[in-house]
């Protein structure tokens, strides 16, 4: 398709129409338009279309493992208590006081018996029911004044939640997780470490980043010296070293397949996943500097099978799993220039740090990454932002991007 196109419509035409417009002056097999990257309006229908229907990663159920265990999940102007009820069930609640509004939880995280809201102290119980509301003039219906709830899942360790009031289905997601993940942490996971970075860029230009090699042996050389998943299908090399993989795995019964039901559409009432597994080099274990092993085998790994599992789910959340260590990775938009990303990494529940796996060796290979892909996307973003900025075609090394694209743009119609 041609770039040359009629002028585009004014930025106070209606935003379904410039939307609209933009859609089909879009290009098909290029990068996205750049508006797409950089418009406020446009980034708040983001938000609103894809963010606030989808499963968002909040984090591993370890980080609230007792009872009154609480930590927040904070999004788009929104406030959410993940809290371990004396039930021992997960909850998602707002935090938002049902007084006059106020956030409860002023800190991070923390343990407690009961909710006191600071400002006028109403008191809510672990699962968000009201128990007090202090020098009320008569009685209230507590039932009608409980801490707002959102839909909240656990599988396989990881907490998702869903702001819509009718989320969609997880079928897909837990089936993948089951098959994919759980041979890595059936034995339990706890958090060695957390790192976050913020990239001065757009969610888009951040995810397309993630999902296409291309650029990784230019960037990338500490992860390319470990990974092959930059071969050609057809390379011999990796089909030796993927069959090499898979003996391996099978061998000690863990079979994991490749899957994808990631671009099923919102419309379709199904959260999108994938799964794929590719072989690391000769002579590596895991990710790690050197490839050598950086904490215990984890799950049903009796050794180490020489290759990787890659899961993606929705739009912006990832898992890195290798035999002895599982990496979370987990973007958020916070502007239509500014994106959040968390990586949180899991080791098996009984590793005691500094004794069974070091931080700065487990943490190496995707501090650096990461390091690496905040200057590549910042500088991607300036570019884009540039008055001569024009979308240059995908490579069939960015086939993952093309489809993120065209999921976006039927996304947010």
């Amino acid at each position: 398709m041609p770039l040359t196109q009629p002028a585009p419509l004014p930025d106070d035409a209606p935003l379904d129409d410039r939307i609209a417009e933009l859609t089909a002056r879009q290009p098909e097999g290029f990068a996205l338009l750049q508006e797409f990257y950089s418009d406020p309006a446009i980034f708040e229908r983001d938000i609103e279309r894809i963010f606030m229907r989808r499963w968002l990663l909040v984090g591993h159920e370890s980080r609230a493992a007792e009872p009154g265990d609480w930590f927040l999940f904070e999004f788009a102007g929104e406030s959410v208590i993940i809290v371990r009820g004396k039930d021992g069930s997960l909850r998602a609640l707002m935090n938002v006081c049902r007084h006059r509004g106020s956030h409860i939880c002023y800190e991070k995280e923390g343990s407690a018996k009961l909710f006191v809201c600071p400002y006028h102290a109403w008191s809510y119980e672990l699962d968000g029911t009201l128990k007090a509301a202090r020098h009320m003039a008569k009685e209230i219906n507590k039932g009608a004044f409980g801490l707002k709830p959102i839909a909240l899942r656990v599988v396989e360790g990881l907490v998702f939640v869903n702001f819509s009031d009718d989320p969609i289905a997880t079928t897909e997601l837990e089936r993948n997780l089951h098959a994919s993940l759980r041979p890595y942490v059936s034995k339990g996971a706890r958090i060695a470490a957390r790192e976050s970075f913020t990239f001065k860029a757009n969610w888009k230009l951040a995810v397309e980043n993630y999902i296409e090699c291309y650029h990784c042996r230019t960037a990338h050389p500490e992860y390319s010296e470990l990974h092959a998943n930059e071969l050609r299908d057809e390379d011999d090399k990796l089909v030796s070293l993927n069959q090499v993989m898979d003996r391996k795995a099978r061998a000690f019964g863990v079979d994991i397949r490749d899957s994808d039901h990631w671009a099923t559409p919102t419309a379709l009432g199904e959260e999108g996943t994938l799964t794929r597994r590719y072989a690391l080099y000769e002579g590596c274990l895991t990710g790690s500097e050197g490839g050598k092993p950086v904490a215990p085998l984890m799950g049903d790994f009796a050794d180490y099978d020489l290759g990787v599992t890659y899961i993606h789910i929705g739009p912006t959340c990832f898992i890195i799993a290798y035999p002895d260590h599982v990496v979370l990775f987990r973007f958020l938009p916070a502007s239509a220039d500014e994106t959040e990303l968390e990586l949180i990494w899991l080791v098996h529940p009984d590793a005691e740090a500094e004794k069974d796996y070091r931080h700065e060796a487990l943490t190496w290979l995707w501090i650096v990454t990461s390091t690496s892909d905040k200057e590549i996307v910042e500088h991607n973003q300036q570019g884009v932002d540039s008055r001569f900025y024009e979308p240059g075609p995908y490579t069939p090394m960015e086939a993952d991007a093309i489809r993120m694209c065209e999921w976006y743009l039927n996304e947010i119609r």
